[in-house]
């Protein structure tokens, strides 16, 4: 289990416990988080659960794969340096804590 802050674009928080095993986009899905739409259902492959990783964040992620890098190209948000597509970030004990931003929009 790990303790997820999904923050809105209008400044609000919803912070949920989010199972192992899952993915941030999952967390979001199954705990009605409005932001994320994960329309391809989690295979990185529509960009539509953009998110950003806090800037203060120092939490172990995994590196980005090359199909994640080529997918946030094509985004609705902007891309950032701190870009990732929560469908490629695994939920695990190590990320407790983490704080992803939702962007304005997803498509």
């Amino acid at each position: 289990m790990a303790k997820i802050t999904y923050r809105h674009p209008n400044g609000t928080e919803t912070v949920v416990d989010v199972p192992v095993p899952n993915t941030v986009m999952r967390g979001a899905k199954i705990n009605n988080i409005d932001g994320i739409e994960a329309q391809c259902g989690g295979s990185a492959q529509c960009g539509t659960c953009h998110v950003y990783i806090d800037e203060a964040n120092a939490l172990p992620l995994p590196e980005m794969h090359e199909s994640e890098d080529d997918v946030l190209y094509g985004t609705a948000a902007p891309r950032r340096a701190n870009s990732r597509l929560s469908c490629q970030l695994p939920v695990s004990e190590e990320i407790d804590g983490l704080v992803v931003h939702l962007p304005e929009t997803q498509s």
